[in-house]
């Protein structure tokens, strides 16, 4: 298929690279011309202005917007609205609030454009592990884009298969998933980024306590000087905590066992956040999540090392460099 990607960040330009591997021809914008540029010489077609853009691309067009949430993804938006023709299909592949997709979704229809959420997962590996793909909005559109899902998602792989899944139906097993109608995709992202905050405390709590462990405050016996990567690699071997975070904590423990490179100043995005806000609205217990999301706003005024073991893992599944404090 042919697409027009938006955006050629850590993910965007990565996600071009493996659609073009997988036979889909590519017209690529970003603001800034030394990305469309590297992307032009691997076979992509690069354009200077998304009006170039939209005129490279044949009807109907589909464009994929991957630039940050809020001003950035509604001015695209805006501007993609004014200039496209009925039948058009935009992708929202960032991490847009799903009340804004509904909204944006209505917009468009009143021109006979067809919107599509996507909360991507994959981070800065995707282009090889590939990318887990929720996705909302109408089943006739999100099915005519399977092309495209099929080659970013990562595939079955040797992941062993789940009991009794043989009796059902569907493409979750191959790493993309039609979770429901407009915002459904990108409320399942936001939760699934809420469970990810939870899930990196926890690590990042656990290893702090080992940090600790040999402090002078406590008895002479019981004192342990613990080697932390070697407790987060035999983790890796068998152990029911056993995950990505936990392999990306690894490797960071490896490049850097007291994480001096890393402050603990923590950033949120806005998907936890939201997780939260949602909770609420819905009158659901999410002690863990909100705590979680908690903890990151104290980082930024005093630091742990549970907070370095955040920093860490974000750097190493995203390339998120930790903000100055107080960001």
């Amino acid at each position: 298929m042919q697409l027009g990607m938006i955006g050629l960040g850590r993910m965007g330009a990565n996600m071009v690279r493996r659609l073009m591997r997988g036979g889909h021809h590519c017209v690529v914008f970003d603001v800034r011309p030394e990305q469309v540029q590297r992307l032009a010489v691997e076979g992509a077609v690069g354009v200077g202005s998304l009006d170039a853009l939209i005129d490279g691309l044949s009807k109907p067009r589909v464009l994929w917007v991957m630039v940050p949430a809020g001003e950035a993804t509604e001015t695209v938006v805006e501007f993609l609205a004014k200039r496209l023709s009925p039948e058009d299909i935009v992708i929202d592949g960032g991490n847009s609030y799903f009340k804004d997709d509904v909204r944006r979704a209505k917009v468009l229809a009143t021109k006979g454009l067809h919107y599509v959420d996507v909360g991507t997962s994959g981070g800065t590996w995707g282009l090889d592990r590939g990318y887990c793909l929720m996705i909302g909005g109408p089943a006739p559109v999100v099915k005519h884009l399977d092309p495209i899902w099929r080659t970013l998602a990562p595939g079955r792989g040797d992941i062993a298969r789940t009991k009794g899944r043989d009796r059902l139906n569907g493409t979750a097993e191959e790493g993309y998933l039609h979770c429901g109608p407009t915002g459904a995709g990108h409320f399942v992202k936001m939760v699934h980024n809420g469970i990810e905050y939870g899930l990196m405390q926890a690590y990042a709590e656990g290893f702090d306590i080992f940090r600790h462990a040999g402090g002078k405050h406590l008895p002479e016996d019981m004192r342990y000087e613990l080697n932390l990567p070697d407790i987060a690699e035999v983790w890796r071997r068998g152990s029911v905590v056993g995950s990505w975070l936990l392999d990306l904590t690894a490797a960071a423990l490896v490049e850097q066992p007291h994480l001096d490179n890393f402050s603990g100043s923590v950033a949120d995005s806005g998907e936890g956040r939201w997780t939260v806000m949602a909770a609420v609205e819905e009158g659901v217990q999410a002690e863990v999540l909100s705590a979680a999301l908690y903890t990151r706003f104290r980082s930024r005024q005093d630091h742990t090392f549970a907070e370095k073991i955040l920093s860490a893992m974000r750097y190493q599944f995203g390339g998120h460099v930790e903000r100055p404090t107080g960001g």
